[in-house]
C-alpha cells in the first residue's frame, strides 16, 4: 500500500542549514576543524599543527603595534590604468570593494613596545598583493617617513610579485623601494623585513630581502620564480623543502623564523637594541 511506501531523500526537499557561515575553519595542513573565535585569539594559527593561516593587513597591524598607536599614511592613493590594460580598472574597483583597501598595502606610523616605527603590510587578498605603482609608492613614502622621523622601518611582505597590469611601472618600484632603503640605512636606522606566505617575484628580489634583519613565519614559501619554472629551466631535481622558510634559514637568506605568538615581543627586543636612543611614548 502507498501509505507504507518509503520516501526518497529527494522528496524531502532541499536541505536547510541552520549553521551560519564563517564559524568554523578547516586547517589546510592537518585538516583540523577550528572555531573562528579560537582562531582569532591565536592570531589565526592552527591549534593542532601550528599552521599559519593568512592574515589581513588590518589583523597584522592589530597584532604587531601597541594599541591605538597606528596612524595610517597616504590612505587616498589609488592605481590608474596607465597602459590601458583591458579590465584593469574594473578589477581594481572590485578588489577595493571586497577588501575595503585602496590597494594591496596598508602603511602607517606606530609603536612597538613604545619604540617608534613605520609599518607597511601587504595584503594578499588584493590582487595577490602584486606590487604596482601604488604599492611601491606607499612603501617608499613610509620608509622616507621613518628616515625623516628617525623611526625603525618594518615591512610585512606577502606577494605574487610585480603587477603585470602595470608593466614597466611595476618593475620600477623595485629600484624605488630599494633606493629609499639605502638612504634609510645611510641614516643609521634599522629596517626589519618580515616575510610571510607567499613572498615571491619582484618583491623577493627587492625590498623583502634587504632587511638588516630578515624574519619569516614558519613554513612560508619564499622565492623568485616558482619551483616548477626553476625545475624546467635548470633540468634539476629540487631538494626537499626547497623555497620554504626553514630551507632558506639553513642556507642563509633569512636570519630567523618567528611564530606569530612571539613576533611582537621579538620585534620589541630587536628595536630596543637597534633603536637605543629612540624616544618612547
Amino acid at each position: 500500500m502507498g501509505i507504507f511506501k518509503k520516501r526518497s531523500i529527494k522528496s524531502l526537499g532541499k536541505k536547510k542549514s541552520d549553521m551560519p557561515e564563517g564559524l568554523w575553519n578547516k586547517c589546510p595542513s592537518c585538516g583540523a576543524i577550528i572555531d573562528e573565535i579560537t582562531l582569532k585569539q591565536r592570531h589565526r594559527v592552527c591549534t593542532k599543527c601550528d599552521h599559519h593561516f593568512t592574515l589581513t593587513s588590518q589583523e597584522r597591524v592589530e597584532m604587531l603595534l601597541d594599541p591605538d598607536s597606528f596612524e595610517e599614511l597616504d590612505p587616498g592613493l589609488e592605481s590608474i590604468d596607465a597602459l590601458g590594460f583591458k579590465g584593469y580598472t574594473d578589477k581594481v574597483k572590485s578588489y577595493q570593494k571586497k577588501t575595503g583597501l585602496k590597494d594591496a598595502v596598508l602603511t602607517g606610523r606606530g609603536l612597538i613596545q613604545n619604540k617608534p616605527v613605520t609599518l607597511g603590510v601587504m595584503d594578499f587578498r588584493f590582487l595577490g598583493a602584486s606590487m604596482g605603482s601604488v604599492v611601491g609608492e606607499k612603501l617608499t613614502r613610509s620608509i622616507e617617513v621613518a628616515t625623516e622621523e628617525k623611526r625603525g622601518a618594518i615591512v610585512v611582505s606577502a606577494s605574487g610579485g610585480a603587477r603585470m597590469h602595470e608593466g614597466i611601472f611595476s618593475l620600477m618600484q623595485m629600484a624605488k623601494t630599494s633606493g629609499a632603503l639605502a638612504r634609510h640605512h645611510e641614516a643609521g636606522l634599522p629596517f626589519i623585513s618580515i616575510l610571510t606566505h607567499p613572498t615571491t617575484g619582484g618583491v623577493t628580489a627587492s625590498f623583502a630581502t634587504l632587511g638588516d634583519i630578515n624574519m619569516a613565519e614558519p613554513g612560508c614559501m619564499i622565492g623568485f620564480a616558482g619551483p616548477r619554472v626553476i625545475k624546467e629551466t635548470t633540468h634539476q631535481n629540487l631538494p626537499p623543502g626547497f623555497q620554504t622558510a626553514e630551507f632558506l634559514l639553513e642556507h642563509g637568506l633569512i636570519d630567523m623564523i618567528v611564530p606569530r605568538s612571539d613576533m611582537r615581543e621579538r620585534l620589541g627586543a630587536l628595536l630596543e637594541y637597534m633603536l637605543p636612543e629612540a624616544k618612547t611614548a
